[in-house]
C-alpha cells in the first residue's frame, strides 16, 4: 500500500518540479507577462482619456504700490492698501475666464475660474476676489480697514485655479515702503 501511495505522488511531484524550473525562468516569465499586458492596455486605451496636466505656472510677486488710500463708508473711515503683481503677464486669460459651471461667489454665478485671497502672514484671511476677467487685474488688489486697525506688518496672495484645485501663493509683501 505504502509503494503504491509512493508512486502516486511521484509523477505529481516531477510535474512540480518541471513546471517551476528555475527562479531566473519564472521571474522572465512574469515580466513577459507584465510587458505584455501593458502593452495590451497602452494600444487600447484611448489617448484623450488620460487626464492632463495644468501648466506649470510661477507664484505671483506681489509688491506693495505706494501711499495707503483714505475713505469714508458711511460714518466709518478707512484705509485702502494696494498691491500688484509683477509677474500679472505670466497667467493665461483662460485662468481669469467666467466660470459658471463651479461654483458662484456669492449671487454672481459668472464669477472667475481663479479667485484671489489675501492673508496675514499668520494665515488669517483679509478680503478676497472672485470676478477677476483678465491678468493685469492682479495690479488691483487691496484691502482695506478701520483708520484705528493696525495692519499686518506683512501679507501674501493665493491664487486657487478652481478648475484644476491648483494653487499658487505668492511670497511675503511688506504692508509699508
Amino acid at each position: 500500500m505504502l509503494a503504491a501511495f509512493r508512486q502516486s505522488i511521484k509523477p505529481k511531484r516531477l510535474l512540480l518540479i518541471q513546471s517551476e524550473r528555475t527562479p531566473l525562468m519564472r521571474l522572465t516569465r512574469l515580466f513577459l507577462m507584465l510587458a505584455a499586458t501593458l502593452l495590451l492596455a497602452t494600444m487600447v486605451s484611448d489617448s484623450s482619456s488620460f487626464a492632463v496636466a495644468p501648466p506649470v505656472l510661477p507664484n505671483p510677486m506681489l509688491v506693495y504700490t505706494g501711499a495707503p488710500e483714505y475713505f469714508t463708508q458711511g460714518a466709518k473711515n478707512f484705509i485702502r492698501y494696494r498691491f500688484t503683481v509683477e509677474n500679472f503677464d505670466s497667467y493665461p486669460n483662460e485662468l481669469f475666464a467666467a466660470a459658471p459651471a463651479l461654483p458662484p461667489c456669492g449671487k454672481n454665478t459668472n464669477s472667475s475660474r481663479t479667485w484671489v485671497d489675501i492673508f496675514e502672514q499668520r494665515g488669517k484671511r483679509l478680503y478676497g476676489f472672485c470676478a477677476f476677467g483678465k491678468p493685469a487685474d492682479l495690479n488691483k488688489i487691496w484691502f482695506a480697514l478701520p483708520e484705528d486697525e493696525i495692519p499686518p506688518s506683512w501679507i501674501y496672495i493665493e491664487l486657487t485655479d478652481r478648475q484644476t484645485s491648483t494653487k499658487y501663493k505668492s511670497q511675503l509683501a511688506e504692508t509699508t515702503q
